[in-house]
């Protein structure tokens, strides 16, 4: 059982350290790879104090371009993708995640909030296949790279493939976790413009035929 996390992040270095504690303190991940997507503040160097594998990009490409350079540098073909600016993941939440992926023989496990933050667990609740929280193989992934121009919208697009072609997912509740809102990462306004690219980009995933 040997498992490859991958953490895309942008502009996350006060945070990225709440992400990578639980995973350096769970035996079932074996490589921790940190995809600086061209952040303006030091997340690589944070990244680099816990002994972990950064690749840093020159310039924002978005997240799906920044799992991709991940999974192309993962030395295992199980993959765990990971947000960078995650609130109270813990390493049970990691474990549970993989454990759940290999013993019920599952395509793609899904990480989902509860009791988090109000907002966030009802968007998961009524939309649980957005969730960035996942465990899958690099084979699903390569047939999502042949497919999809990577965008904000490759949470929507991997749901999508693996739909079309039969596979077996499993939903894992997170209890306790949440994540940190565009509009306080980035301010109001920015953030906003953020989460319309976003939606955006999952409404025209949503339209992307899968071969």
């Amino acid at each position: 059982m040997k498992v490859t996390a991958i953490i895309p992040a942008y502009n996350e270095a006060t945070r990225i350290g709440q992400v990578l504690l639980p995973l350096k303190a769970s035996s079932l991940v074996d490589e921790i790879i940190v995809v600086d997507d061209g952040s303006q503040d030091e997340t690589s160097l944070v990244a680099k104090r816990y002994g972990v594998s950064v690749i840093e990009l020159p310039v924002n490409r978005g997240k799906a371009a920044a799992l991709d350079e991940g999974v192309q540098f993962a030395r295992n073909d199980v993959l765990l993708f990971l947000d960078a600016d995650l609130i109270g993941l813990e390493t049970q939440h990691i474990d549970k995640m993989i454990l759940n992926y290999f013993e019920y023989r599952v395509d793609m496990v899904i990480g989902v909030f509860k009791n988090g933050r109000l907002n966030t667990d009802l968007s998961q609740k009524f939309s649980p296949y957005l969730s960035g929280q996942r465990v899958l193989r690099k084979e699903l992934w390569s047939h999502l790279r042949k497919q999809y121009k990577l965008e904000f919208g490759v949470e929507m697009a991997l749901t999508k493939v693996a739909i079309k072609k039969g596979l077996k997912r499993k939903l894992v509740e997170l209890d306790g976790v949440t994540h940190v809102m565009k509009e306080v990462k980035r301010g109001f306004s920015q953030g906003f413009v953020d989460r319309l690219k976003m939606y955006s980009d999952i409404v025209r995933s949503v339209f992307t035929r899968v071969a």
